[in-house]
């Protein structure tokens, strides 16, 4: 095998327990997805398993990379970003950014029903801002109760117990931006040029 090769899937333990951190999911939560063993999963976190192809497919549609991402392709040139959408916990993500840390973006469906049980407010560590693009959001935020119309955001620390979902039997999309660390976006516009 040839020395890049080996160094690539040597490296590929760390990005794929860098990318389970990075989405907060533990280890029986990720084997219950793609129904490979924890001990598995475990030994190719820490190196003492070569990845394989039957192994990193499934890791890949969970985490919603690719497989270039997986093992660190050299870059082909190529500027389109392929997506995966990711469904879980009741909600469509299709992740925005590639990149890891920092904060993430995401495009988010969430359909009538999908959030059965009714509300359950949850907490975690970071900061979120939430843009509705198409129907109506509800969010409940601490005590207050919100519905969310296209064009509308609101931005929040995950610490204060919080949920959302659709607040119509209709369809519901939106972005959000997502800092686990609690980054805040900060948007920079440039000064106005003087007018003569």
């Amino acid at each position: 095998m040839d020395h890049d090769l080996d160094q690539a899937l040597d490296a590929v333990g760390g990005r794929l327990r860098a990318l389970r951190r990075q989405r907060d999911v533990t280890l029986t939560d990720l084997s219950a997805e793609t129904g490979i063993s924890v001990s598995t999963l475990s030994r190719l976190e820490s190196g003492t398993r070569k990845p394989t192809l039957e192994l990193l497919l499934p890791l890949a549609r969970a985490y919603g990379v690719t497989l270039d991402e997986l093992v660190d392709a050299p870059p082909t040139g190529d500027p389109r970003i392929h997506l995966r959408p990711v469904t879980r916990h009741g909600m469509t993500m299709l992740p925005l950014t590639r990149r890891a840390g920092g904060i993430q973006a995401y495009k988010i469906v969430l359909a009538p029903g999908d959030r059965s049980g009714g509300p359950d407010p949850r907490t975690h560590e970071g900061y979120e801002w939430l843009y509705v693009l198409n129907g109506r959001l509800r969010l409940i935020l601490g005590d207050h109760d919100l519905v969310l119309a296209p064009g509308e955001a609101a931005e929040f620390d995950t610490r204060v117990p919080h949920w959302f979902g659709p607040a119509e039997s209709e369809p519901v999309e939106f972005l959000s931006l997502f800092g686990r660390q609690g980054e805040r976006a900060h948007l920079r516009a440039q000064p106005r040029s003087k007018q003569p």
